[in-house]
């Protein structure tokens, strides 16, 4: 009588796979637009773009652009601005930062992030509409000061985004770990006067 054996099945164990970041590298191109400003990523190695509502009344509403990076709105912050008044724009930290619109810095230096933080910041009045300010938080080491004049995607202003010491609505979409630092972008109507509230970033 003949007989069959079986060999019992091999099982083998295999580490998940590790989750790649979604970087898109793109050369500066442009993500946004407002009152006949063109905006740029102000990276070329992006992550994604993330529209939220500003703390500052005289913000403006940007429209995304079809070459945004992985654009989406950022959940309701409760204050009186539209849901695309601000961007935090995920990028690179050893990526430089440049200009997001040609134009000349109004003001630029070192803030004090809620009270606790050091952080630097960039305010541009673009060519385009030279009576409105272009505002960039969270980058590091701000290279150019009031007066200069720099190009959209051609001037250097930080060498690379601020990486924060704590999470931010924006790293809840991380595609993987560690979350990659933001720049935040806004344009502002300085003639709106703002009325600061609890989540102002300044102290």
């Amino acid at each position: 009588m003949a007989t069959t054996t079986t060999e019992a099945p091999t099982t083998t164990t295999t580490a998940p796979p590790v989750p790649q970041r979604r970087v898109t590298e793109q050369p500066y191109t442009p993500f946004a637009t407002v009152g006949g400003i063109t905006l740029h990523h102000p990276s070329a190695r992006m992550e994604h773009v993330g529209f939220h509502q500003s703390n500052h009344e005289g913000a403006q509403e940007m429209t995304p652009l079809p070459t945004a990076v992985w654009p989406f709105v950022l959940e309701s912050r409760s204050r009186l601005t539209g849901p695309h008044s601000a961007a935090d724009m995920v990028a690179d930290p050893a990526a430089e930062v440049r200009a997001p619109v040609s134009g000349v810095v109004k003001r630029a230096g070192t803030y004090v992030l809620y009270c606790k933080y050091s952080d630097d910041f960039l305010v541009i009045a673009p060519d385009a509409n030279p009576a409105w300010e272009v505002k960039l938080l969270h980058i590091d080491g701000v290279q150019v000061r009031a007066g200069d004049r720099v190009e959209a995607g051609i001037t250097v202003v930080a060498p690379r985004p601020t990486q924060l010491p704590f999470e931010s609505q924006v790293d809840e979409f991380r595609t993987a770990d560690p979350a990659w630092p933001h720049v935040h972008l806004e344009v502002v109507d300085p003639s709106i006067p703002n009325v600061p509230n609890g989540g102002s970033g300044g102290c």
